[in-house]
């Protein structure tokens, strides 16, 4: 790690360039007052945009857990997933650069919207529009997942196929100051035959992808026959960040679904997690001693024996993962059964569950799916009740504070699968809750007093999805 004990966020560093000179100054950085939220409204029955909205997370504000803030986007049905940035701690020491455009892909369109947050942080606006026919034309991409800023201030997206929704698994390079099209990243004739997720180290001159499925299958809901079909992935794949080649595939497995994927922060490290979706496992990759990349099994999920459900077993559904910044605990959840939970990784290889809380879910007592047999539980959950509302639907994306104090938790997957497993979602809207994390011993606790309630929107109830913080956040920002 670089140590510049001086400089705690880009308000004291503004000759430094954007971000954080190391994860564990991000750590010291101011608490977070505002955070933006793509909603969705796409497959619940209101035809309008898609919108972001800024959320108040001040617990010493007038609007403390309320929306101050919607900015609608142009088009109806883009499915905005994912954000990133124009600059983030991966430019650091360039006074030129400023983090003051948030990148908004939509993985239905193929859109991506470029918005300004920097004029005025708590009321965003739209600053450009990239057409998806400039995506397909320029790149023979679609589906726009992934956002990460580059250190030469470009930014680089992932895409889960190509325009006519088959499998592809490259990347759209803009230029960090027009946005527009530069063309693709990769170089070379061999392409991964999806895509999903990804990060880079430049220190091990590697970038690793992941695949979630193929966009034409997975757009209309999750079928189970398409496992068998070889339409979701299973594969982590290894790029050459210098030549930008495809050079390496790991398999994790046929059920895997592999999806968000985390290195540790400490840019000296060749290591990190990924998150398998349907077989609900957590792998570690890393660099052997050999040069090449490897990847092992360190938490399993257990399934459920389940009657009333879509299978006689029920996944845990893992869907999102993230690392706190001192690359201490690891934190995902589980969508389907409900849970959120925290790892102590001081062992890499060897991660201990210090925390859980259900949250949600579709093994809870009353509802229509009886559990026959658990490996980890005694009995069915209770409901969860927040300030009286029943939480409709399970905990999705994660967010977690600067200090690793707080953990931001939202209810929506995607919209299509939304309204496949959780029909009361779309009818009742998503959540944006908090849990209080203990960063001494490990555990979560939700804090009652916190809920952002997306079905009394104004214009219907709509499907919350990422939790994005204007200085930058621990699955936003790397290090080189």
């Amino acid at each position: 790690f670089l140590f510049v004990s001086v400089l705690l966020d880009t308000e004291e560093c503004g000759a430094c360039g954007p971000g954080f000179a190391s994860p564990l100054d991000a750590m010291k950085g101011k608490s977070q007052e505002i955070v933006y939220v793509p909603c969705i409204y796409r497959n619940t029955g209101t035809k309008q945009p898609d919108f972001l909205a800024t959320v108040d997370v001040n617990p010493k504000s007038p609007r403390y857990c309320q929306v101050i803030h919607r900015l609608p986007m142009p088009n109806v049905g883009d499915e905005l997933h994912h954000s990133g940035w124009n600059a983030c701690s991966s430019c650091f020491g360039d006074a030129t650069k400023k983090r003051n455009r948030l990148i908004l892909p939509s993985l239905i369109s193929s859109r991506i919207y470029v918005v300004d947050v920097g004029t005025d942080p708590r009321a965003p606006r739209l600053f450009k529009v990239v057409n998806s026919e400039d995506v397909f034309w320029k790149c023979s991409l679609g589906y726009p997942h992934t956002s990460h800023c580059l250190g030469s201030g470009e930014i680089m997206i992932s895409t889960l196929g190509d325009p006519a929704g088959n499998g592809k698994g490259g990347f759209i390079l803009l230029d960090g100051e027009t946005f527009e099209i530069k063309g693709n990243w990769e170089t070379g004739d061999k392409i991964p035959p999806m895509g999903y997720d990804f990060w880079y180290q430049p220190r091990h001159n590697v970038l690793i992808s992941t695949e979630w499925g193929i966009p034409k299958c997975l757009g209309y809901g999750f079928d189970p026959n398409d496992l068998r079909k070889g339409r979701y992935g299973r594969r982590l794949n290894v790029w050459d960040w210098t030549t930008r080649t495809y050079i390496q595939a790991i398999d994790v497995g046929e059920d895997a679904a592999p999806l968000e994927i985390r290195f540790l922060h400490n840019p000296a490290a060749a290591e990190g997690f990924v998150g398998c979706t349907i077989s609900s496992a957590i792998h570690r990759f890393y660099k052997t001693e050999r040069g090449d990349w490897a990847a092992e099994k360190v938490i399993q999920v257990p399934s459920k024996k389940v009657e009333g459900w879509l299978l006689p077993d029920m996944p845990g559904f893992i869907t999102d993962i993230l690392i706190s910044l001192d690359d201490r605990f690891l934190y995902f959840s589980n969508w389907l059964h409900g849970d959120v939970r925290q790892y102590d990784i001081s062992d890499t290889r060897k991660p201990k569950l210090v925390g859980q809380v259900f949250v949600g879910g579709s093994v809870t007592k009353g509802g229509p799916v009886t559990v026959c047999r658990d490996e980890e539980l005694q009995s069915q959950p209770e409901p969860f009740v927040i300030q009286g509302k029943r939480v409709p639907g399970g905990p999705q994306m994660i967010q977690l504070s600067l200090d690793g104090k707080r953990l931001y938790v939202t209810t929506s997957l995607y919209s299509a699968w939304d309204r496949q497993f959780y029909p009361d979602l779309i009818k009742d809207g998503s959540v944006m809750l908090q849990l209080d994390v203990d960063t001494a011993q490990g555990g979560l606790t939700v804090n009652e007093s916190f809920l952002v309630d997306f079905g009394k929107e104004p214009g219907g109830p709509c499907l919350a999805h990422e939790i994005r913080y204007p200085g930058g956040d621990c699955t936003s920002d790397i290090w080189v």
